[in-house]
C-alpha cells in the first residue's frame, strides 16, 4: 500500500515542482505589465488576465503538493502535542470525514458549471482578455481532484503507522 502512496504522492510533486516555473512565469509576466504601462503608456488586458490566470492556476494546482510537503495552515493547539499514533487518528478523521466530503460536494456542484463553460468554450472574463475561461474553471475540479489524491496518500500512511509500518 505504500508504493501506492508513493505513486499518488508522485503526482502532486510533479506538479508542484512544475508550478515552480510557473511562479517564475508570472512573475516576469508581471514585470513586462509594469514595464508597459509605466514606461512606454501601453495596457494589454489579456496580460493582466494572464496574471490572473498564473495566479489561480498556482493556488488551485498548487494545494495538493501544499498538503504533500505539510505546508498547508493546521489549526494544531492541541494536536502538536499529541503522539505521532494519536496525530495519525486526528488525520484519518479529518481525511474522512472533512476533507473528502467537502472536496466531493464542492466537485458536484462545480461540475455543472465547468461543463456548461466547456461547452460554449466561454469566452474572456472582459473584452479583450483570454478567450478560454473555461480552462479557468476547470481549475476547480482539479484543485479537488489533486487534494483527493493527496489525501488518499496521506490516508494510506497514517493507516501504516498505526500499524507500526514505516511510513
Amino acid at each position: 500500500m505504500l508504493k501506492l502512496a508513493d505513486v499518488l504522492e508522485r503526482v502532486n510533486s510533479l506538479i508542484g515542482n512544475t508550478l515552480c516555473w510557473a511562479a517564475l512565469a508570472m512573475m516576469l509576466l508581471q514585470f513586462v505589465i509594469v514595464l508597459l504601462r509605466y514606461v512606454f503608456g501601453y495596457s494589454y488586458i489579456f496580460l493582466d488576465e494572464g496574471v490572473l490566470y498564473f495566479h489561480a492556476a498556482l493556488f488551485m494546482l498548487g494545494a495538493g503538493y501544499t498538503f504533500l510537503v505539510n505546508a498547508h495552515v493546521r489549526v494544531d493547539i492541541f494536536y502538536a502535542k499529541c503522539t505521532e499514533r494519536t496525530q495519525a487518528w486526528i488525520d484519518l478523521f479529518g481525511h474522512l470525514f472533512l476533507l473528502t466530503p467537502a472536496l466531493i460536494v464542492l466537485i458536484w456542484f462545480s461540475w455543472p458549471y465547468v461543463r456548461g463553460s466547456w461547452a460554449i468554450l466561454e469566452g474572456p472574463i472582459s473584452v479583450g482578455g483570454i478567450p478560454a475561461s473555461y480552462l479557468l474553471k476547470s481549475l476547480i475540479p482539479a484543485y479537488c481532484v489533486l487534494l483527493l489524491i493527496q489525501g488518499v496518500a496521506a490516508f494510506i500512511r497514517n493507516i501504516a503507522k498505526l500499524r507500526g509500518a514505516r511510513a
